[in-house]
């Protein structure tokens, strides 16, 4: 039975792990501004411009949430040669993560997704536009050598390796295959945000997708616990993972699938103010994979993650909780 005193003694233990964090990454630039009248030339907001943050998206944001809950994270994936790629390794190493393994592609840009935001007298600025600029090609077999090796490099040196998925060209099946090999040998656990591509990730120790990206794969519509339940049960057994198969609902929590045909649901904590879901999924898996290197059963690894994404959910844009965040998230709901 998870309880919340469990929930709370895993906290302190989510820190002193080291994680290799492997998948695309992104720069995401937030630029801000007060709408102040309709454009003349379009039916658009005109924005006077405000502010601009920039900010680790795509697999560096889970990379973010580790380093935030004291653990170390080796971040391995692609840049460009751009200036992009520059700015996104200053923010990496701002946060305290180890760009040592960030491998340049003269071929591709680093990808970077500029938002535009408008404040319009609410909590929070609204989003108007954005902008995407990146390349989905897979990497080439020269820039995958370089991955490899650097993997390679610092496997003896993690617990676990976490793979992040948003479909821009990295993990290529070739790679997974080498790493899920390399992995093995070290009894490392294999950890994986699929968001879609979930075949690739066959014979891993955690693999996580939310409820669409389930549907989708199964090929069906799924409603209810039973019905979430037999599909994390089927995706369990039809990729052969060690661990479990997690499948995250929003509001409806978690539901998830162990050996033997063990299921569970994870319900998630009332959040009244929900004003971004970006990255909570990122957060969802960061906590997962620190929670079972901590000891903690896949059902508390589950119940910790629903507590961390409410605490997103409640930010715009990527947001990375502090341990001191989680513990009262978990005092308030003792208290409710």
């Amino acid at each position: 039975m998870v309880t919340l005193e469990r929930l709370k003694s895993l906290i302190p233990r989510l820190g002193g792990h080291t994680v290799l964090v492997l998948g695309d990454l992104i720069l995401d630039e937030y630029i801000i501004g007060q709408a102040t009248r309709m454009s003349r030339e379009a039916p658009v907001p005109v924005l006077e411009f405000e502010s601009r943050r920039l900010i680790p998206g795509g697999a560096a944001n889970p990379a973010a949430n580790i380093t935030a809950l004291h653990s170390t994270a080796v971040q391995v994936g692609v840049i460009g040669p751009d200036t992009e790629a520059t700015t996104l390794r200053q923010v990496l190493q701002a946060l305290g993560i180890e760009t040592s393994c960030l491998v340049v592609d003269a071929a591709r840009p680093t990808t970077l997704k500029t938002r535009l935001l408008a404040h319009m007298g609410l909590r929070f600025p609204q989003q108007v536009a954005r902008l995407d600029r990146l390349s989905r090609a897979p990497i080439s077999e020269e820039v995958e050598r370089g991955l490899r090796a650097a993997i390679a490099d610092q496997l003896p040196k993690v617990q676990a390796v976490l793979m992040s998925d948003y479909q821009v060209g990295l993990l290529t099946p070739s790679l997974i295959r080498t790493v899920r090999r390399l992995a093995a040998e070290s009894g490392l656990l294999l950890a994986a945000d699929a968001q879609g591509g979930l075949d690739k990730y066959a014979g891993f120790g955690l693999v996580k997708c939310n409820a669409d990206e389930a549907q989708a794969f199964l090929r069906r519509e799924l409603h209810g616990d039973e019905a979430f339940g037999q599909a994390a049960a089927e995706l369990f057994e039809t990729l052969q993972l060690t661990g479990a198969m997690l499948i995250t609902r929003g509001a409806a929590g978690i539901t998830l699938a162990r050996a033997e045909g063990v299921v569970s649901h994870c319900p998630a904590p009332a959040v009244t103010d929900v004003y971004d879901t970006v990255g909570a999924g990122d957060t969802a898996i960061a906590v997962l994979t620190l929670a079972v290197l901590a000891g903690g059963s896949y059902e508390e690894a589950a119940q910790l993650a629903n507590y961390a994404s409410g605490l997103v959910v409640r930010r715009v844009g990527n947001y990375t909780p502090s341990p001191a965040e989680l513990m009262a998230a978990l005092d308030n709901a003792e208290d409710a």
